[in-house]
């Protein structure tokens, strides 16, 4: 357990912030799945633009675990400042900036990750935010601009002056992106010289990679992000390793079911029918990878490729759940027989 400001986080694996994942319906999932705190999808600062469907929906909180978390990029500090107020007024507990994201279409824009170049603006960033709202500010980050300008730590100590109150650390510069190998030491250094809560981040995919992570870098807890897409129980079975060094098998093919069945509803209840069947498109192709993944059987037929084909050719709610049911019953079918 840890502190963000006057909240008690009790589990160590966090759900990162991701554009077109993190939303309601899958924070929810990933909540009841034993993640410590779940964060919005990322929104602009600019407030003039938060009438679209998109950025509503994204400011949804209904029914929602505390703390309710949201993440803001922008590269301006008043409009920064600004758009953490009205996330409050919404409803926000914690307010986190994004200083982590290497998406050209907003690092162009003089925000995300390529704030990092600019140590002086970073610090009226958060300076503004924090004094703006009286809520907790947390902070993610890169290690720095690019390899050899890892200025990580000096952001670090920026943001701990500030007042945020945790700071996340993917442990790759922005010139990586999300590729190449990452780098742990940075984030090590930064947790050991912080008294501020330090998240680490990057390419943590399993319960053995996140106790390696926590017990190289010393940091506080680990930030979960594409490892959860079609896998929400990887929370469950990090902590369970955490808290008692036992590893939990991943769910039966009828516990997936009932998992996949309970998502692509949420999605449908909180979309609507058009929008819902295509998003559920993506996530069902998550779970199939993961299963393919995790099963030698599944990766030996075509099954599942031929499902996620049929799957995304259909145009009825009922159609996909019908669908989902069916698939499984012939898997499950197919396990018994083999095990016969």
């Amino acid at each position: 357990m840890f502190q963000i400001g006057p909240y008690s986080i009790h589990s160590r694996a966090l759900l990162a912030p991701m554009a077109g994942v993190t939303d309601l319906p899958f924070r929810r999932l990933c909540k009841e799945f034993g993640a410590g705190m779940v964060t919005g999808e990322m929104l602009t600062s600019d407030t003039r633009l938060w009438n679209s469907r998109k950025s509503q929906q994204r400011m949804l909180h209904i029914g929602e675990a505390e703390p309710r978390a949201v993440q803001i990029a922008g590269g301006d500090a008043q409009m920064l400042a600004t758009a953490a107020q009205q996330c409050v007024e919404r409803g926000a507990q914690i307010v986190d900036i994004n200083m982590g994201c290497p998406a050209k279409k907003v690092c162009n824009k003089a925000a995300g990750s390529a704030l990092l170049k600019d140590e002086n603006l970073v610090a009226e960033i958060l300076a503004a935010v924090v004094e703006a709202v009286d809520v907790p500010v947390t902070l993610k980050i890169r290690t720095g601009w690019s390899t050899d300008q890892r200025n990580g730590l000096r952001i670090a100590k920026l943001a701990e002056n500030s007042g945020i109150k945790a700071l996340a650390v993917h442990g790759r510069s922005r010139a990586c992106r999300f590729k190449g190998e990452v780098e742990y030491d940075t984030i090590a250094e930064i947790a050991q010289q912080l008294r501020i809560p330090v998240i680490a981040n990057g390419d943590i995919d399993s319960a053995t990679k996140a106790k390696q992570v926590l017990d190289y870098t010393g940091a506080d807890a680990v930030m979960i992000g594409r490892a959860a897409q079609g896998q929400p129980w990887l929370f469950e079975q990090i902590n369970n390793f955490l808290d008692h060094g036992k590893h939990l098998a991943a769910p039966r093919l009828e516990q997936r079911e009932q998992i996949l069945l309970q998502h692509v509803t949420a999605l449908h209840n909180f979309y609507g029918e058009y929008l819902g069947l295509r998003i559920a498109r993506k996530h069902l192709g998550w779970y199939l990878q993961n299963q393919n993944n995790s099963s030698p059987s599944a990766s030996k037929n075509s099954e599942p490729e031929n499902f996620r084909k049929e799957f995304n050719q259909l145009e009825q709610t009922e159609s996909q759940l019908l669908s989902i049911k069916k698939y499984f019953q012939i898997q499950i079918k197919t396990n018994e027989d083999q095990a016969a």
